[in-house]
């Protein structure tokens, strides 16, 4: 099925760019990858009245350290973030989310922009971003603005963005000492979107208890769901995967899912634990190895 007919522009500049979205407001949409806008145009389920293409905007596909961040423009492709090409390696937690995504030719074409602008609830990147109290950098015509993840992603593909703003760069913190990471996810087949994925870091403190832990999940909302609970519960306790077990086991999560064709809400929170445990006992062990590292 053709897609219903747009305009299309192909801004030289990002201020080029904004200006176009702008004036159209609603009517635009902008084009990064192509990997989640292709497919809606195709089947009709949006019909703007004109595509900005981004491909061309050399502003937004730079990486930089910045303040104890790293900023990663919105154009930067998963390929990239998969590699951990230049500064992207103080990114492990993207490196490995990255690698879930799709297949190499969805990895190749598809931004990280563009994933978080679409705010699928089963991505693994909004996720990611998520767990890593990440921040979306977003322009429009009023200027440039700063939205933090948790307030950034509103319900089932919607999210902060304003009629006329784009995303241009997340921002995200370069993990410290002692800090472990994983993701973990369940699809039916790889590279389809995840039916639950659990994103995990764990901190260790000089006495190697849990200083800190941030679980976030994907597929059991309209949003990615931060685990406060489990969070909470780990802080301060014994570096060993029984703990985790145990917490898990004991807390209330804090999500609502429903069911749908791949799986029952039931499934779906029983996924979320058991993806829960393997992905902090993942991180604990990487946390653990950091210390070893370090101690003379």
């Amino acid at each position: 099925m053709p897609a219903v007919p747009f305009d299309y522009e192909a801004p030289r500049t990002l201020q080029e760019a904004v200006e176009l979205l702008g004036a159209w407001g609603e009517e635009a949409k902008p084009l990064a990858g192509g990997q989640s806008l292709v497919p809606l145009l195709t089947l009709r389920l949006v019909r703007p009245r004109v595509v900005v293409d981004l491909a061309g905007l050399d502003e937004l596909k730079g990486v930089v350290r910045e303040d104890g961040m790293v900023r990663i423009g919105a154009l930067v492709r998963h390929r990239s973030l998969e590699r951990g090409e230049g500064p992207l390696r103080l990114c492990p937690v993207l490196q490995e989310a990255a690698s879930l995504v799709g297949n190499v030719r969805v990895r190749t074409l598809g931004t990280l922009g563009g994933s978080l602008a679409h705010a699928d609830p089963a991505a693994e990147l909004p996720a990611a971003v998520r767990a890593l109290d990440g921040e979306i950098v977003v322009r429009g015509r009023e200027g440039e603005r700063t939205v933090p993840a948790s307030a950034f992603f509103t319900g089932v593909l919607a999210t902060a963005l304003r009629p006329g703003e784009l995303v241009t760069a997340v921002r995200v913190p370069v993990l410290g000492e002692r800090t472990g990471w994983a993701v973990e996810e369940f699809s039916r087949r790889a590279g389809d979107f995840a039916i639950v994925a659990s994103v995990a870091l764990v901190q260790l403190d000089p006495l190697g208890r849990i200083a800190g832990a941030r679980v976030a999940l994907a597929g059991v909302g309209p949003t990615p769901q931060r685990v406060e609970s489990v969070e909470a519960a780990l802080r301060g306790e014994r570096a060993a995967v029984e703990t985790v077990r145990e917490v898990v086991a004991a807390c209330p999560l804090e999500i609502d899912p429903e069911s749908d064709i791949h799986a029952s809400a039931a499934y779906r929170r029983h996924l979320a634990r058991v993806l829960t445990v393997r992905a902090l006992g993942r991180a604990l062990l990487r946390a653990g190895r950091s210390h070893r590292e370090e101690d003379p």
